[in-house]
């Protein structure tokens, strides 16, 4: 019999898309994870510079996100060794990076480590070609993906250098029979950001025949999105040539939600209860049910989701009976519309991956 659940592409890469991809790999029955490459710090960085390869750390978190993580090949990836010529080193980029330089086949070498760790889905990168971050950041030009995270100033466009890099065939046919398309919280412009700007992935995303759901953070990250709003997330990816058809907002979270900017911005906004605010992280158990009920809402025309716009002088979400799933918004939560973002970022430690 074929396998009829949800084909889904999560796009982004670090602790966020690892959660995302917990969720996701309880509900589909095809998942890819499209993975930044574009680190240049901590173990990733160093093996960057040494070895002329794409950077391991993100794309090994994928991995082991789709496995069983008890498993002793997830847990051995993820050793990180602590003394020596190797400190700072997790097992699974050194076994990346030995697969790479061993191929000579980046996306082949992905999917041997997938079977080694009897993982659920393939995890491919954004582009097979070395490339380095760049942000416009109060109006200059900064380099590399842990100084566009932690340079103070307000980030506008990011970019990747070469811009010819191409993206990995793989992954444009991936998103172009995705039944769903998420966007994993976490890093805003050095993750999601970062593999968007890709060639042209964000055209296929807009492209797409699948539901593409931006999930938003619990909290403004420091430095990188201080300051910003759920819309402002939402703006930024819309800015950068993507679409977003349903922004999944965490309930209680300490981003506000203007619900007249979303519907501005062409997207809808369902709140759901994906992680505890206290938690710096998502809870893929709660995130897993909200992504997977926006398969099942009805849409005009076919599979999907349909939009609820406020409409003038009428209640937002939350104040009367929900369409199509449950959606309300927390009070607390609440802006006035075109509130502006702080203008100021300031440094922060990034995890070395």
């Amino acid at each position: 019999m074929p396998d009829r659940r949800p084909r889904v592409v999560a796009i982004g890469g670090g602790h966020g898309l690892a959660n995302a991809l917990r969720a996701v790999a309880t509900y589909a029955g095809e998942l890819t994870a499209l993975v930044a490459v574009a680190d240049d710090g901590g173990s990733s960085g160093r093996l960057r510079r040494d070895l002329g390869i794409l950077p391991p750390g993100d794309l090994r978190k994928a991995l082991v996100a789709m496995a069983d993580e008890d498993g002793v090949w997830p847990r051995a990836f993820e050793h990180r060794f602590d003394d020596g010529a190797l400190a700072g080193h997790a097992l699974g980029n050194l076994v990346l990076a030995a697969l790479f330089e061993t191929t000579g086949d980046v996306v082949g070498s992905l999917d041997h480590a997938a079977r080694l760790l009897g993982a659920r889905g393939r995890a491919l990168p954004a582009t097979a070609t070395p490339v380095v971050l760049t942000a416009d950041v109060d109006g200059r030009t900064v380099e590399g993906q842990v100084a566009v995270a932690t340079t103070p100033g307000r980030i506008g466009r990011v970019a990747v250098v070469p811009a010819g890099a191409a993206p990995v065939p793989d992954a444009l046919a991936a998103l172009a029979v995705a039944d769903q398309i998420v966007l994993a919280p976490g890093s805003l412009y050095t993750s999601v950001l970062a593999v968007l700007t890709v060639g042209d992935l964000a055209a296929a995303v807009g492209a797409a025949p699948g539901l593409v759901v931006q999930v938003g953070n619990l909290r403004p990250q420091d430095a990188e999105t201080e300051g910003m709003d759920a819309a402002d997330h939402l703006a930024a990816v819309r800015d950068h040539g993507a679409r977003v058809d349903v922004y999944l907002a965490p309930e209680g979270g300490a981003l506000a939600v203007d619900p007249d900017r979303f519907a501005a911005l062409g997207a809808e906004v369902v709140v759901a209860p994906v992680g505890d605010p206290r938690d710096p992280e998502h809870d893929p158990r709660r995130l897993a049910p909200a992504l997977a009920a926006l398969l099942e809402s009805p849409r005009p025309g076919g599979a999907g989701l349909r939009r609820a716009r406020p409409r003038p002088g009428a209640p937002g979400p939350g104040a009367g009976p929900s369409t199509s799933t449950s959606r309300s918004t927390n009070p607390s939560t609440e802006t006035t519309a075109g509130a502006s973002p702080s203008t100021t970022r300031t440094h922060r430690s990034r995890e070395h991956t």
